[in-house]
């Protein structure tokens, strides 16, 4: 599913909000959950799952194109961990 899915989606269902109304909420949502994160908050919905920052250590790594080794500057990455009940309901719509 896109943003622009998303988007579609919630504002079938509601139906007092227009296209654009839900557009700002939806942007707000994943703004927030945005600066959350890059202040190292973890962001957590419930039924759904959890967002938070991992760090990646520097590393030694190599050039596909040219063979030549190269050092990975660490970083840090967003990690998504599903809660329970959509694993469920994952698992189960099969």
């Amino acid at each position: 599913m896109t943003k622009s899915e998303l988007i579609e989606a919630v504002a079938a269902k509601i139906t007092n909000f227009s296209r654009r109304d839900v557009e700002i909420i939806v942007d707000t949502l994943f703004e927030s959950m945005a600066q959350s994160l890059s202040k190292g908050d973890k962001v957590e919905i419930r039924g759904f799952g959890s967002f938070k920052i991992k760090e990646r250590d520097g590393r030694q790594g190599r050039n596909p194109k040219s063979g030549e080794n190269i050092f990975i500057d660490a970083k840090k990455v967003p990690f998504f961990k599903a809660g329970k009940e959509i694993r469920e309901r994952i698992n189960d719509g099969n």
